[in-house]
């Protein structure tokens, strides 16, 4: 029989079962009664109305060990630095695979699939997670990453390879998603921006050591090799995490914790029709072409024009699958299960959230990418290698400002702060960005300006993420966080095609404009060829002062566009709610990184999500002999732990 549990924090932290050490900074102070306005969302939160995977999840984390919950993130970081390690090295390596097919103009024809794919495939696998559970979400994504590489390494043409990165980036974002999945359900709120930001520390060492790597499989052997190692070396990094939740998963199933297969008895009909309301197939469907049909005119739109007809019937049919999709999964009927829940919906810090990833990572490509590092080489005159590091200054100056920012969100317990700051610093930076990323300005000066977006980016991201996961409960906590992250995405490719839009219509033209009689028939060469205008003439030249003079103009519009798109953020986070980490019900159950979480049945009409609305001057004296510290109610859970956690 399904137990049904519920988290609650405590007047103090209840004895310890045996084996298990006290925790020191254990948030388990009563809960503050708060209105019912600033509540965070419940949508269907009741455990018995939480998916299988969600109830499985809560099992497992209720009867493992501090030891087995070690051991779980080491498998993260040890998947976090092998998949971070793969990428820094593989993105070296496409140049010279497109090249060996005599195809490399169909270099950026391969990042489209892998854009498109990177968008798309997040909502699927994070509904995966919630059905099925997230053992089996993790090994169907590192299954399908493993068969990208193996595509990749053996390809014998262009389309196999580019037909490869469906199944290399399906399982690239899915490992992704489901690392942030499973750190929100194994961390409490005040732990989990710390948590969170752990999956990015290995590029501050990959950065540097993925060039290498590349360089020296180049070398000793060829760029099959350079894929085909990960297929021995990502499972492995797996094994850890994958054997942690094996081993927790079958110690719940021995003890009866586990949920009852929901196809059990069922005709295959039966289990069919199940499985499309579980998975709310059709609103997936409906959420994936509308991605796909969006992203793919707006990125090929970026380097070939509007002047397809294709391209613009792809987008309107794109468009009103999207206009579709939220009238879907408000339909009880038609979306029982829907993975975009309908209170998430009518959530102020939920869709203000989403608002602040959107255009916070358009006004990124629109000042980091794609066209920062071609600027650098031509008009600051830059070194193929110093240009790189330069670039990676944002992403390396915001992994270690997300760091810190995690352990001031840790101290003071509230998160709006530092979104609201961030979202300053970040608009700041891009009005340094405009005004010192100009020709004749020092090296210096442009790292500072990178420096300081950097500096926003990390104090705003996480946090954004963190307030949108706070807001719902566990059963939608997937979905949520699956939501942001794509929102994220569609925000990036947007502003890549607004930037590929201005490089393309501004640079040619001035181009034409501006160069000398002597080299006006070769506007088109450089155009298209960003060695020919880097080093195709000395820095001084009359042909070099206008290649200068184009990039530079267009790169200010650029930039003028990023600031305008990144100014709405600072306005959505003053929509965001204040919540109060410590006090809110922590979404998670069992042993989790910041304490343990007390278990206890959910009485009926009590929610899982949001600030508690039990009153704060409560005491165990008049209290009720069942929710007394929630001992009677949560005997089973201790039970459990006493026999042999």
């Amino acid at each position: 029989m399904t137990v049904d549990l519920e988290r609650r924090a405590l007047r103090g932290a209840p004895s310890p079962a045996p084996g298990v050490a006290r925790e020191k900074n254990i948030a388990m102070q009563p809960l503050l009664d708060q209105p019912a306005d600033e509540a965070s969302v419940v949508s269907e939160d009741s455990h018995d109305s939480a998916q299988a995977g969600v109830k499985a999840l809560e099992a497992i984390s209720s009867t493992w060990s501090k030891t087995g919950l070690y051991v779980a993130y080491l498998g993260i970081a040890l998947i976090a630095f092998a998949t971070s390690l793969e990428a820094q090295t593989t993105s070296n390596l496409t140049i010279f695979a497109t090249s060996a097919f005599s195809s490399h103009s169909l270099v950026a024809t391969v990042g489209v699939v892998q854009g498109v794919v990177l968008s798309v495939a997040k909502p699927p696998m994070s509904k995966i997670a919630d059905v099925f559970g997230r053992f089996e979400a993790f090994s169907l994504s590192v299954l399908i990453y493993t068969i990208g590489y193996i595509q990749q390494a053996a390809s014998d043409s262009v389309k196999t390879y580019a037909a490869a990165q469906i199944f290399y980036s399906a399982g690239a974002t899915g490992l992704q998603i489901l690392i942030q999945i499973f750190i929100a359900d194994t961390s409490d709120l005040l732990n989990r921006a710390f948590c969170a930001t752990l999956p990015d520390v290995p590029f501050l060492v990959n950065v540097w050591i993925g060039p290498q790597l590349a360089e020296s499989i180049l070398q000793t052997t060829s760029w099959r090799w350079g894929y085909g190692i990960w297929v021995i070396i990502l499972p492995l990094a797996f094994m850890p995490l994958g054997l942690a939740l094996f081993t927790s998963q079958r110690r719940a199933a021995q003890h009866g914790m586990l949920p009852k297969s929901q196809f059990e008895g069922l005709t295959k009909w039966e289990a069919a029709t199940m499985l499309w309301y579980e998975l709310d197939a059709f609103g997936l469907i409906l959420l994936c072409a509308a991605f796909s049909l969006i992203l793919i005119p707006l990125t090929l739109a970026s380097q070939s024009g509007w002047r397809s007809a294709n391209l613009i019937a792809m987008l309107a049919v794109g468009a009103t699958c999207l206009l579709i999709f939220p009238f879907w999964e408000r339909s009880k009927t038609l979306a029982p299960r829907a993975f975009f829940p309908r209170a998430l919906i009518k959530n102020r810090t939920v869709v203000a959230g989403l608002g602040i990833a959107f255009f916070y990572f358009m006004a990124f490509y629109l000042s980091i990418y794609p066209y920062f590092q071609s600027y650098l080489l031509v008009v600051q005159g830059e070194t193929v290698s110093s240009a790189g590091r330069i670039v990676q200054t944002f992403t390396f100056t915001a992994t270690i400002s997300s760091i810190l920012i995690s352990l001031g969100i840790k101290r003071t317990k509230y998160y709006k702060r530092f979104v609201m700051l961030g979202t300053l610093v970040y608009l700041g930076g891009l009005g340094l960005m405009v005004r010192y990323r100009a020709e004749g300005s020092s090296t210096l000066t442009i790292i500072g300006s990178q420096m300081v977006v950097g500096l926003g980016g990390g104090m705003l991201h996480g946090p954004a993420q963190l307030g949108v996961q706070a807001s719902a409960s566990h059963q939608d906590v997937a979905a949520a966080t699956a939501i942001f992250l794509t929102v994220l995405e569609i925000g990036g490719a947007v502003g890549n095609a607004i930037s590929g839009a201005i490089w393309t219509q501004n640079i040619p033209t001035k181009l034409a404009q501006y160069l000398p009689p002597e080299t006006q028939d070769q506007a088109a060469a450089i155009y298209g060829n960003v060695t020919l205008a880097a080093n195709g003439w000395p820095m001084g030249s009359p042909t070099r002062h206008a290649i200068n003079r184009a990039y530079q103009e267009t790169m200010t519009k650029i930039l003028t566009v990023a600031v305008i798109v990144a100014a709405p953020c600072v306005i959505l986070s003053c929509f965001m709610k204040n919540y109060k980490l410590d006090e809110m019900d922590q979404h998670v159950k069992g042993v989790v990184v910041g304490g343990i979480q007390e278990v206890a049945d959910r009485r009926d009409g009590e929610s899982s999500a949001g600030p508690s609305r039990r009153s704060s001057c409560s005491t165990d004296d008049d209290a009720s002999p069942g929710s007394r510290r929630s001992s009677e109610s949560s005997s089973m859970f201790r039970e459990f732990r006493r026999k042999g956690s």
